[in-house]
């Protein structure tokens, strides 16, 4: 009897399900596909000004133990990088008095196997939606399909910039996006 009590106890600890569906205060559309989860990200990050990010859908979308990294230049002009678990992102970036920030995909690579999915999302920014784009890039953003859902489990970026132009394959077709 041990036995068995033991094993349905290691069973219920691997089983994806309730306990990790009931974090954050996203719907159920936003995590059913990956066409709906990858709206939500960008949702999430865009908004007027004065107001914070939607911290409670990000962690909806977003796997508990998530994995957010920034990339960049220091300021002598080496590669450097910033990983941080998504609270952390959130009480460095989501600050609600910041200027309006909105940010939105202009095109999509995916890639899939079985319950994997890796995203390269081309992305552009503006203080205003659908405005004047003051920066681009590209997030690469891998996600996990646990019977029942996608969770975000990481993403990773890099910026456009003089060096680092967004290369063809990762922008829309002539007459198709922005």
């Amino acid at each position: 009897m041990k036995r068995v009590l033991a094993l349905l106890f290691f069973v219920a600890l691997l089983a994806p399900g309730p306990i990790q569906a009931q974090v954050g205060g996203g719907s159920m559309e936003d995590v059913e596909t990956l066409d709906g989860i990858l709206d939500a990200y960008y949702e999430v990050v865009s908004r007027p000004a004065g107001t914070a990010p939607d911290r409670e859908r990000d962690e909806w979308i977003h796997h508990p133990d998530a994995l957010v990294a920034i990339t960049g230049l220091g300021a002598d002009g080496d590669p450097v990088i910033q990983t941080m678990t998504l609270a952390e992102y959130h009480d460095r970036f989501g600050a609600a008095d910041a200027p309006a920030f909105f940010e939105w995909e202009v095109h999509r690579t995916v890639q899939r196997f079985g319950n994997v999915a890796h995203v390269w999302s081309t992305y552009a920014s503006s203080g205003e939606p659908d405005g004047e784009v003051f920066g681009r890039g590209i997030n690469s953003i891998q996600l996990y399909h646990d019977g029942s859902r996608w969770w975000i489990t990481s993403w990773i970026f890099d910026q456009e910039r003089a060096g680092n132009e967004i290369p063809p394959e990762f922008l829309p077709a002539e007459g198709t996006g922005p």
